[in-house]
C-alpha cells in the first residue's frame, strides 16, 4: 500500500473532478480496509504542489466579477449548486493537503482516520452535486468560479495550527451557518434530488467541524496553549474578513465551537 502522503499528493495533482474523486475514493477504501485489519498504514512524506491540478473550467474569477444570479429562478438554483460543487472539490483538495503538508508533524493514528474520512466524504459531496447539476441540464465547469477558494490553504502552508482554525473551524463552520437556509430554497422550489444532496451534506460537515476542533483542542495542549486565545490570534492573522453572524449555535456546539470562540471575531461586535 502506497504511504498516506504520498496518496495524497496523488490526488492533489490529478486535474478533473471526477477522477480526483474516484482516486481520493480508492485511496480510502484502501486506508480503511487496511485499519480494519489493524495495521498502522505508513504515513511517509510527499511534495504536494502550492496549488491542486485542476481542469480547463471552471473559469475563475474575482469574488466581485462571478454573476449573482438570484436564488429564486431556476438558472439561480443551478448557480448555487453549481458554487457548492465547486467548494467540494476544494474541501477534497483541502483535506488531502494537510495530510500531505504536514506529514512532518506526528500525530495520532486517529487524525489519519479522521481526515481521510473527512477527504472520503467531500468527494462523495462533489459528486453528488455534479449528479444534481446533470439532472439540471448543467455540469461543473459550465459557470464562472470562486478564485479564492485556495486562498486559506496558501495562507496557513507553513501553520498547521492556522490550518486546523481556518479551514473547518471558520470555512467549514460558515457552511453549518448558511446550509439550512440552501436547504429550504431547494425545498420550495420541489428540488428532491438537491434536497438530499444538501442535507447529507450538512450531516457530514458537522462531523468535519468537529475534526478540526478536536486537533486544533489537542495540539493547543501539547503546546500548553489556551485553546480560545490562540484560535482569535491565528483567525485575525489569516482569515481576510470577519466572521458574519447569524451563527449557527447548535451546530457549532455539536461541532465543539462554543460562542467564546466566534462571537468576539464577528462584524459588527
Amino acid at each position: 500500500m502506497m504511504p498516506l502522503a504520498q496518496m495524497a499528493e496523488a490526488v492533489l495533482r490529478t486535474a478533473d473532478g471526477r477522477e480526483k474523486t474516484a482516486l481520493s475514493h480508492k485511496y480510502a477504501a484502501a486506508w480503511r480496509a487496511a485499519r480494519a485489519d489493524g495495521i498502522h498504514p505508513e504515513i511517509g512524506t510527499a511534495n504536494p504542489p502550492n496549488h491542486p491540478a485542476r481542469p480547463a473550467t471552471p473559469e475563475l474569477r474575482s469574488p466581485r466579477d462571478v454573476p449573482h444570479r438570484k436564488p429564486g429562478t431556476p438558472e439561480g438554483r443551478i448557480a448555487m449548486m453549481h458554487a457548492v460543487a465547486h467548494i467540494e472539490l476544494n474541501a477534497v483538495d483541502l483535506h488531502w493537503d494537510i495530510l500531505a503538508r504536514f506529514c512532518d508533524v506526528k500525530m495520532p493514528i486517529g487524525y489519519y482516520d479522521d481526515w481521510v474520512k473527512a477527504a472520503d466524504e467531500e468527494s462523495k459531496h462533489f459528486n453528488l452535486m455534479c449528479d444534481c447539476l446533470e439532472a439540471a441540464g448543467s455540469h461543473y465547469g459550465a459557470l464562472p468560479a470562486h478564485a479564492g477558494m485556495w486562498q486559506a490553504a496558501t495562507d496557513t502552508a507553513d501553520d498547521f495550527m492556522g490550518r486546523l482554525a481556518v479551514v473547518p473551524m471558520v470555512l467549514e463552520a460558515r457552511g453549518l451557518d448558511v446550509t439550512p437556509n440552501m436547504i429550504r430554497l431547494f425545498k420550495q422550489a420541489k428540488e428532491v434530488q438537491a434536497v438530499d444532496a444538501l442535507e447529507v451534506i450538512y450531516a457530514e460537515e458537522v462531523h468535519h467541524v468537529a475534526y478540526g476542533s478536536k486537533w486544533f483542542h489537542f495540539l493547543c495542549g501539547r503546546h500548553d496553549l489556551d485553546p480560545t486565545q490562540q484560535f482569535h490570534t491565528l483567525v485575525r492573522k489569516y482569515f481576510h474578513g470577519q466572521l458574519k453572524p447569524p451563527f449557527n449555535e447548535e451546530k457549532r456546539a455539536e461541532a465543539g465551537i462554543p460562542p467564546d470562540f466566534y462571537w468576539p471575531l464577528a462584524a459588527g461586535t
